[in-house]
């Protein structure tokens, strides 16, 4: 193929990108609390795998793939927005936040997962709303089993301290996908 010829994506690519998209969005839209943002990652995520199809279309779980590269993209975005904002209070010029409530999910959800840690809050969005079990994010996030567990059960945790989830439901960290 020449320089400046378009290849048209194969099929397979096609009906992965239908079938993931809206979850890999809702997912970084959760993570990040901005659902601009989170379309915007995951755009981003998908064209890396157009880009590494051959390759990512072996794997045993290409979603987890995408996933994995959009929390990655987020966790780049906010490392980036945690700077500008320093920056920007040491020039004593505040920036406001555009925080926009995620598809699907309500004020009080989306506040409560902002309050977490971006770590504790990917794993829960992962595990709970990408439904991913915890082999998956753990390859995702490349953390141990462990430590997704670990950050599940304390996210939880801080989730039914505002009572966003009942005490007795049962915790995703015995359920193995």
């Amino acid at each position: 193929m020449g320089r400046g010829t378009r290849a048209t994506p194969p099929d397979d690519l096609a009906a992965f990108y239908v079938e993931q998209f809206d979850r890999v969005r809702g997912a970084l839209a959760l993570v990040t609390g901005d659902r601009q943002l989170g379309e915007e990652l995951a755009q981003e995520a998908f064209v890396r795998a157009c880009q590494h199809w051959e390759r990512v279309r072996t794997m045993d779980a290409p979603g987890a793939w995408v996933h994995r590269v959009g929390i990655n993209l987020a966790i780049s975005r906010g490392r980036r927005t945690r700077s500008e904002r320093r920056a920007h209070r040491r020039l004593r010029a505040e920036r406001p936040v555009d925080e926009v409530t995620p598809d699907g999910a309500d004020e009080s959800l989306r506040a409560a997962l902002l309050d977490l840690g971006l770590d504790e809050r990917s794993v829960i969005v992962l595990r709970l709303y990408a439904d991913l079990s915890v082999a998956q994010v753990a390859g995702v996030l490349g953390i141990p089993e462990g430590t997704v567990k670990t950050r599940t059960r304390t996210g939880l945790a801080a989730l039914r301290a505002v009572g966003l989830v009942a005490p007795d439901e049962a915790d995703v960290n015995e359920e193995v996908r």
